[in-house]
């Protein structure tokens, strides 16, 4: 079966190596404007972006990394994944650390090579956009669901214009450093940081695709 909005959401991968190339703000206009029909509880649109390029998106990059060598601890404002997980679900993403460390030749002891490597998130990949997404403060489980919608269709949307992007919760784990950055105040709950560009398409680590799960292990069909 042939399908063209089927085999680019099957293509969709992160991408961690960007052009420097700047991203005309009309196309990420048409983006976040189609992406804002996703749905939402009663039509509540709840999400918000800050879309940062040039100077502040420099700025906060900065400032990231100043949190980072500086070694202070990262506080998100929520948990994006349960403390004790299903053995499942830990060997996924195990084996996801194991795979992506040893495609960029990194070797599991090499501390200080595992650590520029967590460094090139507040560095956006090289991306010259970086995307906030923030809810409110009192945000439920199921704005949380809306966002995911959005976001989703911002992924897409940008593919669709033949950019990359690769959603950052390690950016969202300083939250305070983002909320001060763009004086959000307490009353904003951020989410995630999102690297868009145009992608470097001879980088290696672009490369890389982690595997996906066969049909048969996330899908229970009830038809008779």
């Amino acid at each position: 079966m042939q399908n063209d909005v089927l085999d680019l959401i099957a293509k969709r991968h992160c991408k961690r190596a960007f052009l420097n190339k700047p991203v005309p703000r009309h196309l990420l206009e048409a983006v976040l404007r189609a992406a804002a029909n996703a749905p939402s509880s009663q039509n509540n649109q709840p999400w918000r972006v800050a879309v940062l390029s040039g100077k502040p998106r420099d700025e906060l990059s900065a400032k990231l990394i100043r949190a980072f060598e500086a070694g202070e601890p990262p506080q998100a404002d929520y948990l994006n994944r349960p403390q004790q997980m299903d053995a499942l679900l830990a060997a996924r993403t195990q084996e996801y650390g194991k795979r992506v460390l040893a495609f960029k030749g990194i070797l599991r002891e090499d501390q200080e090579a595992r650590r520029r490597h967590r460094r090139e998130n507040f560095l956006f990949f090289g991306a010259p956009v970086e995307m906030i997404f923030h809810l409110p403060a009192n945000a439920a489980q199921g704005t949380f669901l809306d966002l995911g919608f959005f976001m989703q269709n911002v992924m897409i949307g940008l593919s669709a214009c033949g950019l990359g992007s690769c959603p950052q919760y390690s950016v969202a784990s300083y939250a305070s450093t983002v909320r001060d950055h763009l004086c959000l105040g307490e009353d904003a709950m951020v989410i995630a940081g999102m690297a868009v560009g145009y992608i470097d398409l001879v980088a290696p680590i672009n490369r890389f695709v982690p595997p996906r799960a066969d049909l048969e292990e996330y899908v229970a069909w009830f038809d008779q």
